[in-house]
């Protein structure tokens, strides 16, 4: 039974590697757009153009979120972003609590960081899957 499930689904891998690099993409950029444009929420806490670390953040996010989500230099963007985050869970969440499941004060509220350096972590060595900018790119040459 495990055999059969494994042959059926394994001819989806590439289209599915594909739909999570869109929706992982998508969402860390609009975690970007919320902090630089404050859309498609409001962050709830203005950040003035070059303020440190947060714009930067949000231009990094937005960045490289929308070249993840298109597929294009996906293992690079991947890479940066997943830098990102590991660096955004360890300057900004660890020193809260040690836990990264609940908020402040019980945990640290970490969990999407911890979510998206894995998320982005994977995409720097599986590839950006069959449907992406990259493909297209690389067959030109």
């Amino acid at each position: 039974m495990t055999n059969d499930l494994n042959h059926r689904v394994a001819g989806a891998s590439p289209a599915v590697l594909s739909l999570f690099r869109l929706v992982y993409g998508l969402l860390f950029a609009g975690y970007g757009s919320m902090i630089l444009f404050d859309w498609p929420v409001p962050s709830g806490h203005p950040i003035r153009v070059g303020d440190w670390p947060g714009w930067y953040a949000g231009v990094i996010e937005l960045v490289t979120g929308l070249l993840i989500a298109l597929g294009f230099f996906t293992r690079v963007a991947a890479f940066v972003a997943s830098g990102q985050m590991a660096v955004a869970y360890f300057w900004m969440h660890q020193p809260l609590a040690l836990w990264p499941i609940s908020n402040p004060p019980d945990g640290n509220g970490g969990t999407p960081a911890i979510l998206f350096c894995f998320g982005f972590l994977l995409l720097v060595f599986m590839g950006p899957g069959r449907y992406a900018v990259d493909g297209k790119r690389l067959r030109l040459r």
